[in-house]
């Protein structure tokens, strides 16, 4: 078995526990996040969060999280970037989308989910991977304090790089007030992979 299909099939099975309703969810694109770090591969959730996933990739066929960094790091929490260059420059983004945080996932460690502000459809290119359960972060209801945080996808390879991120010492820098990693962690590309491919 390749290693490939290896990994598809584990983030299948984990996308199907999951799930609030207990279905398992179909294989859906993969990108792979080369950072300064190590590699990340992530499976995403089409069917389940259609428009924050094209968002997602959109921006990974722009190649626009080439040189930002993971900027906000909380060991314990979440790991997130997508939104600032290495020398703290945020990135123009194109249009917020739609919260899809109804969709049944939740916010289990190794999920990636977006990042935003107060505003639940304010979700652009800032995404976070949970290093653990927080499920605090679950849609609860429809009110703005309910909405939750949209997963749409799983790490189905790379959770150790991600472990090494969070061992970082944080602190403040540039506009950033806390939380940023003391050594740069920058993702060099993001690639949509070839499904054919072995």
């Amino acid at each position: 078995m390749s290693d490939r299909l290896t990994r598809s099939l584990a983030g299948l099975v984990m996308a199907g526990l999951m799930l609030f309703g207990g279905h398992a969810a179909q294989a859906g694109p993969e990108v792979r996040l080369e950072t300064s770090h190590g590699p990340i591969v992530v499976e995403l959730f089409d069917e389940q969060a259609p428009r924050t996933v094209e968002n997602f990739l959109g921006y990974v066929r722009d190649g626009f999280y080439e040189g930002t960094i993971f900027h906000r790091v909380i060991p314990g929490f979440m790991a997130q970037g997508g939104g600032f260059t290495a020398d703290f420059q945020r990135k123009p983004t194109g249009a917020a989308v739609v919260n899809e945080a109804d969709n049944g996932l939740a916010n289990r460690r190794g999920t990636i989910a977006m990042a935003r502000t107060s505003d639940p459809d304010s979700a652009t290119s800032q995404f976070f991977v949970n290093l653990v359960d927080n499920d605090f972060l679950n849609r609860r209801d429809a009110s703005a304090a309910g909405a939750g945080y949209t997963v749409f996808g799983q790490v189905i390879d790379g959770m150790d790089t991600l472990d090494r991120i969070a061992s970082i010492p944080t602190g403040p820098a540039g506009p950033l007030r806390q939380d940023v990693p003391r050594e740069t962690v920058r993702i060099e590309s993001a690639t949509l992979l070839d499904p054919a491919e072995d």
